[in-house]
């Protein structure tokens, strides 16, 4: 396993970032599908109530994860300079809401810059699966001097850090090399590290807390 930092190709890491887009969207559009087959089948008129209110959930799954993947793997000109953090708290709120996970906020800020709402979504993708359980996973956004620190605290039974996130997340290939899971951990180290910022990871018993510190100028820069 290389410790340096990898350089993936443009169209390794283009599949790589597919293969998860396709990894979140494939459960609410496969259930869309077996809905319409329902519908479809005249013999079943009993059931077609049923498949039309799982014809509702999943595609309001799959736009509410849509719209957040849309942010978190965007392109910078997708979106202004500033997200609105009430914007961030409903696509979090959206994405998250049927999950094990229940969310906090501690923040005075009214926004952020695109590219820390960017990397905030793609924190919390990482930091839900630290409680497979579930548990309460605690958001906080503050402003110190030029940096804006970005900090979640996620408490539940058998939390953990994985260490092929770590590694994914710092820059180097996991063990089994880079598949749709381990990708988007790399992917959110390029955002931090375009930002001349960092992420430190800590976990305490029951509890795991990552913290990303950003440079306010040069999270402008990459903006």
């Amino acid at each position: 396993m290389s410790e340096t930092i990898v350089k993936l190709t443009p169209s390794d890491l283009a599949a790589l970032m597919c293969a998860r887009i396709c990894h979140d969207l494939v459960s609410p559009i496969g259930a869309l599908g077996t809905a319409l087959e329902v519908l479809d089948d005249e013999s079943n008129e009993d059931m077609h109530e049923d498949a039309m209110n799982l014809v509702r959930l999943s595609a309001g799954q799959a736009s509410d994860k849509l719209k957040f993947l849309r942010m978190a793997f965007g392109a910078s000109t997708s979106a202004p300079g500033v997200i609105a953090m009430n914007e961030v708290r409903d696509l979090i709120g959206e994405m998250y809401k049927n999950g094990k996970a229940k969310f906090h906020w501690d923040t005075a800020l009214d926004g952020l810059e695109k590219n820390q709402a960017r990397l905030l979504l793609n924190m919390v993708m990482i930091v839900v699966q630290t409680i497979p359980r579930g548990g309460d996973l605690r958001i906080q956004c503050d402003k110190t001097g030029d940096a804006v620190i970005l900090t979640m605290i996620a408490e539940g039974p058998k939390a953990r850090i994985y260490d092929d996130y770590t590694r994914s997340l710092s820059g180097k290939a996991p063990g089994d090399g880079f598949d749709g899971r381990t990708i988007q951990p790399f992917y959110t180290g390029m955002l931090v590290r375009e930002m001349k910022g960092r992420i430190d990871s800590m976990i305490d018993g029951d509890k795991v807390t990552y913290t990303a510190f950003l440079p306010q100028i040069a999270a402008k820069n990459a903006a």
